[in-house]
């Protein structure tokens, strides 16, 4: 799916709705395709949300939405009990 399916009514020029895009698909490769969509989902909500404040470079864009996600379920594991207590 492209990310024009998420930008809901944004307006970007459309070079950089295609530089976004090729970020969104960088993304989605470095993932191998299979995500589920709510991941896809926020994969492209980060990229439209950079891509808002001026950020245009598609590296840039993939790999500080893939490090958002990254937080993002770091921050949802539960936490690991003490070593040596079982």
């Amino acid at each position: 799916m492209p990310i024009r399916a998420y930008l809901n009514g944004e307006g970007f020029d459309p070079e950089t709705v295609r530089l976004m895009g090729l970020a969104f698909e960088m993304a989605l490769a470095a993932l191998r395709h299979d995500c589920p969509d709510p991941l896809r989902e926020a994969l492209a909500g980060k990229i439209i949300e950079l891509g808002k404040v001026g950020e245009r470079d598609p590296e840039r864009l993939c790999d500080d939405a893939l490090k958002s996600l990254q937080l993002k379920v770091s921050d949802a594991s539960p936490p690991r009990p003490p070593v040596g207590i079982a």
